[in-house]
């Protein structure tokens, strides 16, 4: 079979002496015989990435597998984000988590990679180091948790965090009352229980074919995803004895089937950022007009926060994932692969909805045209994204008077300002929020609206950025847009009182000034970064925008596996 772990295990020499003996510390001889492939288990688990902390549990069963199927399997710990403690925000350190990971799997005696990723950014950075290194590779989601209730009414992690804190400020609701809520917002272990960033790229990994297919979406504190920890476990040996790889799973059709997976469960935006970036570190074709191309007229079939009504734990009980792709069969790739070596269409056979309230039949829709819309105009040249399923409708096509916020601390100190000049046809843009100027694309697009509205009762209104925003926010958000402002873009040279006009339906974005204008302001930079060293620096220097997938310019392109240099 020729398995990679043998260059460093094979032969009687001082290296293979020092690997082995070193490695003999209840691995029985048999291990290095060159017969038996060894399988990291690239684990995100931490205490500190509390939605990832049972992985543990998880990779036990996965090593069970491995065992069962005559491999070896080897716990190896990755850098871990999590997304709700890690400050500026978890994005900054994707590509660092990717690249530490890559660099890991590339420098260990290992056949193939099991990899354990829950929240936000865990399934993206292992996928992209998966992609890079290009070694058997299979994803097991550490699953959303199960639903909590506060005073007999379900919440939604995440996504009743901004109503609930949008009320108080609005004063409809106390603040004991609210605080009283976050004792009962985590129920169990497990990611966000709504259709958030977590979720989303849990059903990404399985519509690249990434995972065992009817993984995704299995509740963390359901003892089936044990099983299927076993499985995949099992499964991974089989990779290696097969030699199937990343690259030949996520194929172009792959990215096509995802996308259409993003439209039809309304999952979040950060999936295009994620998309793009895993897309290229294969070198795969995938631009932000594929996913309004395929993305575009495809149903929204889930009903499930914060496009509907339902949670993650009901996606799973009406049928999952599975159910949902055999509704919109038809638009998926018949070609693609799974790493089962089967095509992801073939898994979908006996596949049913058991819940029509929670997955819709293809006739009777949430949504009829649910994808993400790529929104340009000279506001975004580069293209800007936004979620109509998450948004108002009235507010799709909308002209309103731009409020201008030069960075989050200006957001924060004028927002509620009683004198702020806005009303609610009033369009709030926030810059200096994108790749490189935070740095890192923070998750604060969905700015939260002037306290004097929200008393007024509104609750939506268009908002503009270059920033991000957690997939389990709502409203009518526009986002990413690129070039950034940091970047020299456009959205710099916003004036507070300029017009802006959106619409979403012709796919446009603008501001109302004449472009001659535009171009002849200077523009603001206000609070931009500029990093002297580190991470930061390094980052800042060599990441791109947002529709290029904001990763590091030079970890484009897959590079396989290039062992065999002599370390010693």
């Amino acid at each position: 079979m020729g398995l990679r772990s043998s260059r460093w295990y094979a032969g009687d020499d001082r290296n293979s002496y020092i690997h082995r003996a070193w490695m003999r510390r209840g691995l029985p001889a048999d291990a290095f015989d060159g017969e038996r492939p060894h399988i990291a288990i690239a684990n995100t688990a931490s205490d500190l990435t509390p939605c990832n902390s049972h992985f543990g549990e998880i990779a036990e069963s996965v090593k069970h597998g491995v065992w069962a199927a005559g491999g070896v399997p080897l716990n190896l710990p990755v850098v871990s984000l999590g997304e709700t403690n890690v400050r500026p925000t978890a994005m900054l350190w994707r590509n660092l988590a990717a690249m530490a990971t890559e660099e890991m799997l590339r420098a260990n005696p290992i056949d193939g990679v099991v990899l354990l990723g829950g929240c936000d950014k865990t399934i993206p950075s292992l996928l992209m180091a998966a992609a890079s290194v290009d070694l058997p590779a299979v994803v097991v989601p550490g699953g959303p948790m199960l639903t909590g209730t506060f005073r007999g009414v379900p919440l939604g992690c995440g996504t009743d965090v901004w109503r609930l804190s949008e009320e108080v400020r609005a004063g409809t609701l106390s603040r004991e009352a609210f605080l009283e809520s976050e004792s009962s917002m985590i129920r169990s272990r497990g990611h966000c229980n709504t259709m958030g960033t977590a979720s989303t790229m849990a059903c990404m990994a399985e519509a690249l074919g990434m995972t065992l297919p009817g993984t995704a979406g299995t509740p963390a504190a359901d003892s089936r995803l044990l099983e299927r920890s076993h499985e995949t476990g099992r499964l991974a040996v089989d990779l290696v004895r097969r030699g199937l790889r990343p690259s030949q799973v996520m194929t172009r059709g792959s990215f096509l089937n995802a996308i259409v997976t993003l439209a039809a469960v309304g999952g979040s935006t950060n999936a295009v950022i994620h998309l793009l970036a895993i897309a290229g570190r294969l070198g795969v074709p995938l631009d932000l007009d594929d996913f309004d191309r395929t993305g575009a007229g495809v149903p929204l079939l889930a009903d499930l926060q914060p496009a509907g009504r339902h949670l993650m734990d009901d996606l799973h009980r009406a049928g999952g994932l599975r159910a949902v792709l055999k509704e919109v069969e038809d638009l998926l790739d018949p070609a693609a692969l799974t790493v089962t070596g089967r095509p992801l269409v073939e898994h979908l056979a006996g596949a049913a909805v058991h819940d029509e309230a929670v997955i819709r039949r293809r006739a009777e829709p949430v949504l009829p045209d649910a994808g993400i819309a790529v929104l340009r105009g000279n506001l975004a040249p580069d293209g800007a994204v936004i979620k109509p399923a998450a948004a108002s409708p009235h507010l799709l096509r909308h002209r309103g008077r731009a409020v201008v916020f030069d960075s989050v601390e200006d957001l924060h100190a004028r927002l509620d300002a009683p004198d702020l000049d806005v009303d609610e046809t009033s369009v709030l843009v926030l810059r200096g929020c994108g790749p490189k100027g935070y740095p890192g694309m923070p998750e604060v697009g969905n700015l939260p609206l002037p306290a004097k509205l929200l008393a007024k009762g509104v609750r939506d209104m268009v908002r503009l950025s270059d920033a991000r925003m957690s997939g389990t926010a709502y409203g009518t958000v526009v986002l990413h847009a690129s070039p950034e402002a940091a970047a020299g873009g456009p959205l710099a040279r916003v004036r507070t009182g300029d017009p802006i006009v959106l619409d979403v339906a012709a796919r446009r974005l603008d501001v109302d000034v004449p472009d001659g204008e535009l171009a002849a302001r200077e523009p603001v930079l206000d609070g931009h970064a500029r990093p002297l060293r580190g991470w930061e620096r390094l980052y800042v220097d060599h990441v791109t925008q947002a529709h290029q997938g904001a990763d590091l310019d030079f970890l484009l392109g897959s590079s396989g596996d290039t062992v065999g240099r002599d370390s010693h």
